[in-house]
């Protein structure tokens, strides 16, 4: 991919001067003296291919024990959980509706819940943090928004959730794993200094989370603070999909850049090919929340991301939980696609929700778009 012309030295001078401040005053406050914090430093070479192999793994984590009312997804006996969000155009969960008003539909066939639910629970949450020098080294603006949003959202944290903070560029690196000690989580963060290599791979680094976080019970998410761009993945796009829809695990972007990409694009500082890349990373990144169930975003200013957390946060820990046994029993391996909808029940039309003034309010169902069939047993 090309490079961005770059604006004039005045301009780049003090843009630099003023995102670094803020970025020292940030990272001053929270981690003490840039000079005490580990740096990532970046090896002569690439990592060998089996470098992979040799990570350890993110599943140290104690198992969460699920609340009586939980539901869980059984293979043994074919039965299916949904997680559910019902959340307004502010982001706000809808609390209170009725088993009654939902409904899930399996290839376009309605199922029958035989059991539902409203809880809040503790979460589990990876933050997948795009630092590479891709784009950090050249645009400090966007190495000062990655800290922003990082940071920000670990303070929404409760003290019993889960959280392991990975940062990847050529591959993932765990900087530190599942944690509810917020020292440890802070101290990973504090590493994020100096990008190893101008690599961005994306795919790889989401499959690979999404596999190692498939057996951890209980609801599990990860948040992906990325470009979206990805630059050497093994894996594909089509493949990166398929591996994420059937790790069971919502996947929550917040995409970086948008404003700068705009500033550089009103001076003719981008051409086509890299407008159209931006775009098609925008895409991936909204494509992997939705068919998960999440939720994506892209901030043009820095007063957008409270609202984002507040959105995720009620996203993630405020859910209705309905578990169905589904009609077509064949134990196949097919991918099945889910639609839940709310419905009023004497209509079968789309469910009107009102205010206390008796206007009607935007809803958006936020659940995952399938789930991969068991295979029989050989």
């Amino acid at each position: 991919m090309k490079r961005f012309h770059r604006p004039g030295a005045t301009t780049y001078l003090v843009m630099v001067i003023l995102a670094l401040c803020g970025a020292m005053a940030l990272l001053a406050q929270r981690t003490g003296p840039i000079t005490d914090a580990p740096r990532r430093v970046p090896g002569p070479t690439a990592p060998s291919s089996d470098s992979r192999e040799q990570l350890p793994p993110i599943e140290t984590r104690q198992r969460q024990e699920a609340p009586a009312d939980a539901v869980v997804f059984t293979t043994e006996t074919n039965l299916v959980t949904v997680d559910i969000a019902v959340v307004d155009n502010q982001g706000n969960f809808i609390p209170k509706i009725p088993q009654g008003n939902f409904q899930i539909l399996e290839e376009g066939v309605p199922q029958q819940i035989i059991k539902f639910g409203q809880s809040e629970a503790p979460m589990t949450v990876c933050l997948l943090i795009e630092f590479s020098n891709l784009f950090q080294s050249y645009w400090t603006e966007t190495w000062y928004q990655t800290l922003t949003a990082t940071y920000g959202f670990v303070d929404t944290l409760r003290p019993e959730d889960w959280v392991a903070v990975v940062a990847y560029d050529l591959r993932p690196e765990i900087l530190s794993d599942f944690t509810q000690d917020r020292r440890e989580t802070q101290e990973a963060l504090a590493r994020l200094r100096i990008a190893g290599y101008s690599e961005s791979n994306l795919f790889d680094a989401l499959a690979e989370m999404c596999t190692r976080m498939k057996d951890i019970e209980g609801r599990k998410s990860i948040v992906v603070i990325a470009s979206g761009m990805d630059t050497f993945s093994k894996l594909t796009y089509g493949k990166t999909r398929e591996i994420v829809q059937e790790a069971g695990v919502t996947v929550y972007a917040i995409g970086l850049m948008q404003a700068l990409r705009e500033w550089y694009d009103s001076r003719g500082y981008m051409g086509s090919i890299q407008r159209m890349d931006f775009l098609q990373a925008d895409n991936q990144m909204r494509t992997f929340a939705k068919e998960t169930g999440g939720m994506s975003f892209f901030p043009r200013f820095y007063g957008e991301f409270p609202s984002i957390y507040q959105a995720i946060h009620y996203s993630m820990r405020n859910q209705y939980s309905a578990i169905y046994s589904p009609t077509n029993q064949k134990k196949d391996g097919t991918w099945r696609k889910i639609k839940v909808r709310l419905v009023d029940p004497k209509t079968n039309k789309d469910l009107r929700i009102v205010n206390e003034k008796g206007k009607s309010i935007k809803y958006q169902v936020l659940a995952k778009a399938g789930y991969q069939a068991p295979n029989e047993v050989e």
